[in-house]
């Protein structure tokens, strides 16, 4: 026996759409995608749109707002404004975060063969992106909207962000051997297809994109640079903090192994030096309280593991950070984990010291073993997926 569902009734089809393939759009391809990646910055959403459509007028645009989740509604108010415009999107990013992972997203969904990158805060000058269109017309890999070059300057800095932002600059040039004045700008441009061809080596952690594509592609680009003035943010608050040292300083070290110490093992490894020390200080005050030593170096381990955990979720898989039970079910893990990596690490230690009767040698090696065991294994069993 068998049954079926009342059909809906039938509806009347558009004169103008052929029922039998896709509806034909006269919408010209665009030329330009602006990629925007944004989080708290519902305030400045209508002025930068408005500058947009002004600044692009005659030139067939879109721009792709790729959103981590913010809690003001961002997404909400973009999807309000893509209604009346079809050139905006937006893509909500859920329970990942992070400006270059977000950047990267948009670029790869853009549809025009030209790809800038831009920041929603108003501090970019939208102005320069016809003159930076041009020069990808003339034969440009990457145009870099500079703030190092004469004519440009850091009005919208403060005193310690812009000495902190030319020393990031400084080091990246030398040991990355970069040629950009400005590897650290978030306002750039450059072809979808080069993005293609290097995304598979960019990392999906930190704030400097830019800086990894200058990197990754080891000077086979030929950059060309604008001067602007980096404008005072008008909405919302900045993204900067001192999470982003550890990140910068990651990407370079990474870079500059050639991608055999990744960002995110480096920031899990100094976590677990920082947490080496609270151990040892844990360890004093338990025996100044007459503890026996078994007691006080347990309670020791425990508070640096429980430390080391807390920071991890805080800072190296703050894109995957978890909280409420998820994050309680992760300190359970993390324990678990430890325990045997401290196992690991003994016995690796031990054959060390057999081979090369070197204890400090035996000792790195148990330590190294020990790492990356609680790395790989907190990767995949506590903060999921997380590459």
């Amino acid at each position: 026996m068998t049954s079926s569902l009342p059909l809906a009734p039938a509806q009347a089809v558009p004169a103008s759409v052929d029922a039998t393939g896709p509806a034909l759009s006269h919408t010209p391809a665009p030329a330009l995608t602006v990629v925007i990646p944004t989080f708290n910055e519902r305030g400045n959403l209508e002025p930068l749109v408005a500058r947009l459509e002004r600044v692009l007028a005659g030139i067939a645009w879109e721009a792709i707002f790729v959103d981590d989740n913010s809690p003001d509604g961002t997404a909400d108010a973009l999807r309000a404004i893509g209604r009346r415009d079809p050139r905006i999107r937006c893509i909500r990013r859920i329970g990942r975060r992070g400006l270059a992972g977000a950047c990267i997203e948009g670029m790869l969904a853009a549809q025009a063969p030209i790809v800038a990158v831009m920041d929603a805060d108003l501090q970019h000058d939208e102005g320069l992106l016809p003159r930076m269109l041009e020069a990808m017309g003339v034969g440009a890999d990457v145009v870099v909207a500079t703030r190092y070059a004469p004519g440009g300057d850091a009005e919208g800095f403060s005193a310690w962000r812009g000495r902190g932002s030319r020393l990031a600059t400084t080091l990246a040039q030398r040991v990355l051997h970069v040629t950009s004045s400005d590897p650290m700008s978030g306002f750039f441009m450059l072809r979808r297809e080069t993005l293609e061809q290097l995304a598979p080596k960019l990392s999906t952690q930190g704030f400097k994109i830019l800086l990894d594509i200058l990197a990754t592609a080891k000077g086979r680009l030929k950059v060309t640079e604008l001067s602007y003035s980096f404008g005072v943010r008008q909405s919302g608050d900045s993204k900067l903090d001192n999470r982003v040292l550890m990140d910068f300083l990651g990407l370079i070290v990474a870079k500059a192994s050639g991608g055999l110490v990744s960002l995110r093992f480096l920031s899990f490894a100094t976590v677990g030096a920082a947490g080496l020390v609270v151990h040892l200080a844990a360890l004093r005050i338990g025996l100044g309280f007459a503890l026996s030593f078994l007691v006080a170096q347990t309670i020791a381990t425990l508070t640096a593991m429980t430390f080391n955990y807390v920071l991890n979720n805080l800072l190296t898989y703050r894109d995957r950070r978890l909280s409420g039970w998820a994050f309680l079910r992760g300190l359970v893990a993390f324990y678990a984990i430890c325990g045997l990596g401290a196992a690991a690490n003994v016995g690796a230690a031990e054959w060390a010291f057999y081979q090369t009767a070197q204890w400090w040698l035996a000792g790195i090696a148990g330590a190294f073993i020990g790492a990356v065991w609680n790395y790989a294994m907190s990767r995949t069993l506590v903060w999921k997926d997380a590459a």
